[in-house]
């Protein structure tokens, strides 16, 4: 259930997000939001945890800011793996994307989805 709720949550970043920088962040539809957030998470699953190994003296020397990198990273992957129904202009605005989606992310789960405390 909490995946589901990432990955509605995600989608409608996204459409906020292309809806706001229209000139660099182009989204065909709320069906093309849904199946991005659908392989970014599947990315964020098989690609990220490689990444974050691969680039670990990076990320401790940056403490922990590199991290920003690899999520842009993994949404310019999904911007090639969607096509033209998902696309985003360049590394510098996937960059900003994933600040303001982590961002977000992190205010969403500590105020709508709280763990429940056993």
């Amino acid at each position: 259930m909490k995946w589901a709720a990432g990955i509605l949550i995600n989608a409608v970043l996204f459409v906020a997000i292309a809806g706001y920088f229209q000139d660099s962040f182009h989204l065909h539809g709320f069906v093309a939001a849904l199946e991005a957030s659908v392989i970014l998470s599947i990315l964020n699953v098989l690609v990220r945890p490689i990444l974050i190994i691969l680039t670990l003296p990076v990320t401790i020397i940056s403490l922990g800011l590199f991290l920003f990198v690899i999520n842009a990273i993994t949404l310019m992957l999904t911007d090639r793996l969607m096509g033209g129904a998902f696309d985003i202009s360049g590394f510098g605005m996937a960059l900003l994307a994933s600040v303001i989606m982590s961002i977000v992310n992190v205010i969403v789960q500590k105020t709508f989805l709280k763990p429940s405390r056993d």
